[in-house]
């Protein structure tokens, strides 16, 4: 067995949150921070980053052959999980899906969000900025996010006080896939 070991992949990712909907950065420009009129850094994170894709199938199956014959697609989900190591009231407003903030001289404040069930939630994008072979830079874009974990700030004597986040991707039409993945090449 041959193991290339430039196409090993071993460091941190960074986050970038953007409204729902906001100007993507080119493929081209893979290698370049997104531009900060629509994307916010996240700062430090936890414990790394992690997109899951999770895909159910459903077996098909006849009375004649043994195996299973086919499968179909029946669920997809994908998520981008992390903690943040940044505990501000920007990223714990990001991790309760919206919410009201106000500032003022020598203080700022935050309330959650409790409108009614029916209310359609506040939808973000994130961009994920790894590596990739080579050194260069994996870029996933999720283009219709929303936090699905539990929020906690929990402040103990030995341990760094973090918010856990796990953006869920969710439909976006039949013309937008709801993620997209772009490799640096040279």
């Amino acid at each position: 067995m041959s193991v290339t070991t430039t196409n090993l992949i071993q460091g941190p990712a960074t986050l970038y949150k953007g409204n729902f909907g906001a100007v993507e950065p080119l493929d081209t420009a893979v290698n370049t921070v997104p531009a900060a009129s629509s994307w916010t850094d996240l700062g430090g994170t936890q414990d790394g980053v992690k997109l899951s894709v999770d895909q159910n199938y459903s077996e098909l199956e006849v009375d004649q052959i043994t195996l299973r014959v086919g499968s179909r697609l029946t669920k997809q989900d994908f998520t981008i999980e992390t903690s943040l190591a940044e505990a501000t009231l920007e990223n714990l407003s990001l991790s309760l899906n919206g919410g009201t903030a106000a500032s003022g001289a020598g203080w700022k404040s935050y309330d959650p969000d409790v409108s009614s069930s029916a209310t359609q939630p506040n939808y973000f994008a994130i961009i994920m900025d790894g590596y990739a072979p080579n050194q260069f830079t994996r870029r996933v874009i999720g283009r219709r996010m929303l936090n699905t974990n539990s929020s906690e700030l929990a402040y103990t004597k030995d341990k760094q006080t973090l918010i856990p986040v796990k953006f869920a991707g969710h439909y976006v039409s039949a013309s937008i896939k709801p993620f997209h993945i772009v490799d640096q090449t040279s």
